[in-house]
């Protein structure tokens, strides 16, 4: 397998420091303004990123920032690099003072500018080797309303470049209609996988690891009892990705159903359901080892959200899980579902034992047609096994959606069992 060209472009290390006041308060190292402020980070053709600007004490121009929010970056794909490597293109971050983002009385919160940064940025040959475009402090421009001879803010930036191969892969059409699974090029399309999704309620018995229930007493729910309801919970869900030689190699198992909590139409955060993301467990085809659980839920608030949480399963069992993602995305909307370390505001809680990018899945809002499109760090793969356990993650997330819809809903054929209605 051939990766993709990617880059990423990380801007890291931003500190706003302000002048001191004049006033005896200075010599304390006070600042003018104990104000929040925060930064819009502008690249040519991609969508504004927003993050708080920490202010800094170091009192020289020198030094780097003591702290810094966790670093933004934008994804630069083939298309993106050819487009933009021709000549180079300008990075702009303006600083606002006030509350970042927000919305009061139905009217968008906005801070008021204070000034901005341009950094120019050379594209042209990052896919092959890192750049660093700009690393200290540079002096914030100043708008109309700055006083006039007084000593300006400087805003501390580091923006480099580095490469980032990808292999991507996309479904050629729903999960659940047991789609081939193409490896893209390019234009070429290359089908690498084939799926076969089912919804047998048996499969928790013949998918599940052979020391699953060793491991996980008290954590599964029971199918039996008042939740055993015909239509009113979704089970034996199961998806299994194959090779082109039609060995299994990667499977995602609902193993937790998804029900509605008490009272509700709706699966509650309280009340998730979960899958299991497997692998063969050696040459014996039949057998599957477990490698990560994600859980999904549907979010109240604000947003109509579906809520997620993925964990690696450890050697030990489901009792040691190593939270590696979580957050929500809108039902209606659907978003992209992020396991990457290097940029902040991907709604997810990484930790430590992940390095740099690891993947990305689109998801289409529920009720939407989906081909999901799924992007694998080339140091996460090492054979076509290892990407297709993030094409088994990639479909549970996209089915969750189903799951989590309201159970005054129903579903399409695909997902219903024979005493189920469907909606198609």
């Amino acid at each position: 397998m051939d990766p993709c060209p990617f880059v990423r472009l990380i801007i890291e290390s931003l500190a706003l420091k302000l002048p001191l006041t004049a006033t005896k308060s200075a010599s304390h190292g006070i600042h003018p303004s104990s104000t929040p402020c925060y930064a819009k980070l502008k690249l040519k053709n991609f969508p504004t990123q927003t993050t708080i600007l920490p202010l800094s004490p170091t009192s020289d121009n020198q030094s780097p920032p003591e702290s810094a929010p966790g670093a933004i970056g934008f994804h630069l794909d083939a298309a993106a690099l050819r487009r933009l490597s021709a000549k180079p293109v300008t990075l702009t971050v303006s600083v606002f003072t006030g509350r970042m983002g927000g919305r009061a009385c139905g009217v968008t919160s906005s801070g008021k500018l204070m000034g901005s940064v341009q950094v120019s940025v050379d594209l042209s040959g990052t896919h092959s080797k890192p750049r660093v475009f700009q690393n200290g402090w540079l002096k914030l421009g100043e708008n109309a309303a700055s006083v006039m001879e007084k000593p300006v803010a400087m805003l501390h930036i580091a923006v480099r470049a580095e490469p980032d191969p990808r292999f991507v892969f996309q479904f050629g059409g729903e999960p659940e209609c047991s789609p081939v699974v193409f490896q893209i090029q390019g234009n070429i399309r290359q089908p690498v996988f084939s799926c076969k999704f089912s919804a047998d309620r048996n499969n928790r018995s013949r998918s599940l690891p052979s020391d699953f229930n060793l491991n996980n007493r008290g954590w599964m729910r029971t199918f039996s009892g008042e939740r055993d309801r015909t239509g009113r919970e979704r089970k034996g869900w199961m998806i299994i990705i194959y090779d082109l030689s039609g060995s299994a190699v990667a499977a995602a198992s609902m193993v937790t159903p998804f029900v509605p909590s008490p009272g509700s139409d709706r699966v509650s955060r309280s009340n998730a359901g979960a899958w299991l993301i497997l692998r063969p467990n050696g040459a014996c085809v039949s057998s599957w080892k477990h490698w990560g659980r994600l859980q999904a839920w549907r979010e109240r608030g604000p947003v109509d959200g579906l809520g997620y949480k993925f964990e690696l399963v450890t050697d030990t069992g489901l009792t040691s899980t190593i939270p590696i993602a979580e957050g929500t995305m809108s039902m209606k909307k659907g978003g992209q579902f992020y396991i990457d370390n290097t940029v902040k505001d991907t709604a997810l809680s990484i930790n430590s034992p992940i390095r740099g990018f690891v993947m990305v899945s689109n998801v289409e809002g529920e009720g939407k047609i989906s081909a999901p499109m799924v992007q694998v760090g080339v140091q996460h793969v090492t054979c076509m096994a290892d990407a297709a356990l993030f094409i088994a993650l990639s479909a549970a997330i996209d089915l969750s959606m189903d799951a989590c819809r309201l159970f005054s809903q129903k579903l399409r054929k695909e997902l219903c069992h024979d005493d189920q209605e469907s909606y198609f």
